[in-house]
């Protein structure tokens, strides 16, 4: 295998290298993603996008693995990075576009920043599929399951700076088969209003800054629980940045994420970096 070029790219601190593979013929080992993901050994990201050709009727399609090597269902804050990756390169064109991803079909409306770079795009995110609440052993926190394409469960309470997500995490993603990503929220008020505050253990990459389908989780389990205010529009405050979660009228409906993305490099793997 010869050089790979890959662009990296970061939604509210939730980073990803993003191959664009036309030809549909990349295959990255396990090792190869853990490698290429590693922050000292590698170039570092939360997980790797290869890009193809649409299909099932889509512009573009989305492969995506996790740090660890795992696939992945989904990503909100990687599809945004996607869609930067794919309009810089010209396989696609502002302002709407769809992606097949493992999760199905995302529409992405993309909008370009005020500094080159940036850019803002707002995603079809599916329906958020609301679990029972959920008895839990390690604290007192409510805690309920979320389906968004993938995984979750939400675990509501008063503070989440003293959370040891570190410790819990694993606790909590062991107890389902297959794992799950676990997100801590509490309810806080700034002068735009109510927000949540957020943060999440992901499945197969550990303490991230940010998850665009754990806020839509989030953001879905607060309104059943009433602990949010103020319409269907709520305001997920991750420890790398704000991103907006629009919810449907029930668990059946369409949810929405918006949020920045920034390019941060474009990288050429040297091949010895993929033997």
């Amino acid at each position: 295998m010869g050089s790979v070029h890959a662009s990296k790219h970061e939604g509210a601190g939730n980073d990803f290298l993003v191959v664009l593979d036309p030809d549909d013929s990349l295959r990255l080992s396990v090792a190869q993603v853990r490698l290429l993901a590693d922050r000292r050994r590698g170039v570092g990201a939360d997980g790797i996008i290869r890009v193809g050709p649409g299909r099932d009727g889509c512009d573009l399609s989305m492969h995506l693995t996790n740090a660890d090597g795992s696939e992945a269902e989904m990503s909100g804050n990687g599809i945004r990075c996607l869609a930067q990756a794919a309009v810089d390169a010209g396989w696609v064109r502002p302002p709407r576009f769809t992606v097949a991803t493992a999760a199905g079909t995302r529409t992405v409306e993309y909008t370009a920043g005020p500094a080159d770079g940036w850019a803002s795009a707002r995603v079809d995110m599916g329906p958020a599929r609301l679990g029972p609440d959920q008895a839990q052993e390690f604290d007192d926190r409510r805690a309920r399951t979320v389906d968004v394409g993938n995984p979750h469960i939400v675990l509501l309470g008063p503070d989440t700076a003293g959370v040891d997500v570190a410790e819990l995490g694993p606790k909590l993603q062991a107890a389902f088969p297959g794992g799950i990503n676990v997100e801590w929220i509490t309810v806080l008020t700034d002068g735009d209003g109510e927000f949540l505050d957020f943060r999440v253990w992901e499945r197969g990459a550990g303490e991230t800054l940010a998850c665009g389908t754990g806020s839509v989780a989030a953001a879905a389990a607060a309104r059943s629980w009433d602990a949010v205010v103020g319409g269907d529009v709520v305001r997920v405050r991750n420890p790398g940045g704000m991103l907006e979660v629009t919810l449907g009228a029930d668990e059946h409906a369409t949810t929405y994420l918006a949020g920045p993305v920034r390019k941060v490099a474009d990288v050429e793997i040297h091949p010895g970096m993929l033997s």
